[in-house]
């Protein structure tokens, strides 16, 4: 079927004229239903290169409106809109942000491929209802941080701006001025923010606070970041005196560190912090409640109007009485976190968002079968259902 079937004036009202498309491969994009969500997995730019490759893409009304995009602009790109049980009626593929309810796929399918972020350890029986309904769900947070696949890692590209977005809220809530002003009636002092945790979302907060004029420092339990920390032209604050300790496990993650390590790291801190104006926390564990990395009586030594920003209090929070999506003050001290700080940013996250799984998809296209087939490296990574059944080994260990 070529793209003139799917002109605008033959899919407005979305109902016998999507029942009567067909295509190798059939796409719906879901509106979002979490509280707060404002992406949309997939945008005209990326609708454009699915039918380019010979898909029929459907969009559910509205799923664009939080990012700014509107109907009209998916079926200018040439998707049909429309409501959920006609987008969804038998699709091979679903797209996400976050991963709807099972209820939600009828429709659709046997063995629909689901792809979105799925949030599998923490919503477990979601992943169990998936099997239950036949769905292969594709959990885009378990893609290996390999060379191939970085242009398809979701985490990087939303954790990128949620780093950035999170200094961003900080200067906000912060009283004073970042940069060091020399005026006639004086000089105000640049301020100093200290980022715990260097990956993307540390990095990304780095370049961001140095950007913004304020004096930064930056710590991580991984040794080797060390070289970038000071890359950005930050200063980096190592725990010295416990050797051995490189915080780094499979996949260029961060691990869990010796009660030693923590204790040195805690006393660390503890001394440097209350020198700061600005804290951002960005440590995350997969499969794990976020490290405590501050606790209150190390809040109290802080000056009052300074602001700590906790990047993981939708995973417990690395501060200690971080509240998602309200402003504590505990000493003095304004304590802020987003429950989804990238819904913040909504239109350059989903268009990050949709590149990343367009990327994923179109690297295993294959032309003859008119559809995406997975190799076992990326695919058995991914993979957390099948024929059934849980099939994920980091699921069943």
């Amino acid at each position: 079927m070529g793209n003139a079937d799917l002109r605008p004036d033959r899919v407005a009202g979305c109902g016998p004229d999507l029942e009567l498309m067909t295509a190798s491969t059939r796409i719906a994009v879901l509106k979002e239903r979490a509280a707060g969500e404002t992406r949309v997995s997939a945008t005209p730019e990326t609708v454009k290169k699915f039918i380019a490759l010979g898909a029929v893409v459907a969009v559910e009304q509205g799923a664009g409106d939080g990012a700014s995009i509107s109907d009209e602009a998916y079926r200018e790109a040439g998707a049909a809109v429309g409501p959920l049980e006609t987008v969804v009626k038998d699709a091979d593929i679903v797209f996400g942000v976050q991963g709807p309810d099972a209820a939600l796929l009828a429709g659709a399918k046997p063995g629909v491929w689901l792809t979105a972020a799925l949030d599998p350890f923490v919503k477990r029986e979601r992943v169990d209802a998936y099997a239950a309904a036949g769905v292969e769900a594709l959990s885009l947070e378990f893609m290996p941080r390999i060379t191939r696949a970085q242009s398809m890692d979701i985490l990087s590209s939303q954790s990128n701006l949620a780093g950035y977005k999170a200094v961003l809220a900080a200067a906000d809530a912060f009283g004073r001025a970042f940069p060091m002003m020399m005026t006639a009636a004086g000089t105000i002092t640049a301020a100093r923010a200290f980022i715990m945790g260097v990956g993307v979302a540390g990095l990304q907060a780095i370049a961001t606070a140095r950007r913004l004029g304020a004096q930064v420092s930056a710590t991580d339990v991984r040794s080797a970041t060390r070289e970038q920390i000071q890359s950005l032209g930050a200063k980096p604050i190592f725990v010295e005196s416990v050797a051995g300790i490189e915080g780094e496990g499979a996949g260029g993650y961060a691990t869990e560190m010796s009660e030693e390590y923590q204790k040195a790291q805690a006393e660390l801190v503890s001394s440097h912090i209350a020198k700061q104006d600005i804290v951002i926390t960005t440590a995350l564990i997969p499969g794990r409640a976020a490290p405590r990395l501050i606790t209150d009586a190390q809040i109290a030594t802080m000056r009052p109007g300074s602001v700590i920003f906790d990047l993981a209090v939708a995973q417990g929070g690395n501060v200690e009485g971080s509240v998602a999506d309200q402003v504590v003050v505990k000493h003095g001290v304004k304590i802020i976190g987003y429950s989804n700080t990238p819904a913040h940013l909504a239109s350059d996250a989903s268009a990050l968002f949709a590149r990343n799984l367009y990327n994923f998809l179109s690297a295993f296209w294959d032309k003859e079968a008119g559809k995406p087939v997975l190799d076992e490296e990326i695919g058995n990574a991914v993979r957390l259902t099948q024929g059934g059944k849980v099939v994920n080994e980091r699921l069943l260990g």
